[in-house]
């Protein structure tokens, strides 16, 4: 009678390679942790995602309005004076020297309009309009304000006039706060741009 052939060496280490029940419980329960992990890290970043948009939103409407001031002239007389392009002071304005705010009845959208730099100081949007007064869907939340203020720059005194430092404050939801500074000088005479 013949013994029964004893399995090679490589065919019982084949049988011996598969995972215990406690290495497999173990390893579900390492990745299960890191999974878990994992998981809260994309769920934080998820939720707090629009706030970098508001901002980004805010930053917007901010350097727009900022950009429309500083394209506005700085003379020394206001734009309907006789001697606006030829005077080199205030002292040699006509009538009317110019002067930081805006003139009476003078708005963004009125008639007369905006025809300085200084004219926008204080003014204040409540829900975001375009050039045109027409309101921007979506931007109904955010809320702009606007100061403009003599300043100091390089050689040039705050005392002179000749520097305006403009600065345009944004406020949307979520408490999202952006302030943008620019700064306009004048170069007289014939500065109307």
């Amino acid at each position: 009678m013949r013994l029964p052939a004893r399995l090679p060496t490589a065919s019982r280490a084949a049988r011996a390679r598969g995972l215990s029940l406690v290495e497999l419980i173990i390893f579900i329960v390492v990745v299960g942790a890191a999974l878990a992990g994992t998981l809260r890290v994309f769920t934080q970043s998820t939720a707090a995602s629009a706030d970098p948009l508001l901002r980004r939103q805010a930053l917007a409407i901010a350097e727009s309005l900022l950009e429309e001031i500083e394209l506005m002239p700085l003379t020394f007389c206001d734009a309907d004076d006789a001697n606006l392009e030829t005077t080199t002071s205030s002292a040699g304005c006509a009538s009317l020297p110019d002067a930081i705010g805006p003139e009476a009845g003078e708005g963004r959208f009125a008639t007369p309009q905006f025809d300085h730099v200084d004219d926008y100081h204080g003014y204040t949007m409540n829900g975001i309009v375009d050039i045109t007064g027409a309101a921007v869907n979506g931007l109904g939340a955010y809320r702009a304000s606007v100061g403009v203020a003599a300043a100091a720059l390089g050689s040039v005194s705050a005392a002179s006039g000749d520097a305006l430092r403009i600065t345009v404050t944004v406020t949307g939801p979520a408490n999202t706060s952006v302030s943008l500074d620019g700064y306009r000088t004048r170069h007289a005479p014939q500065s109307p741009l």
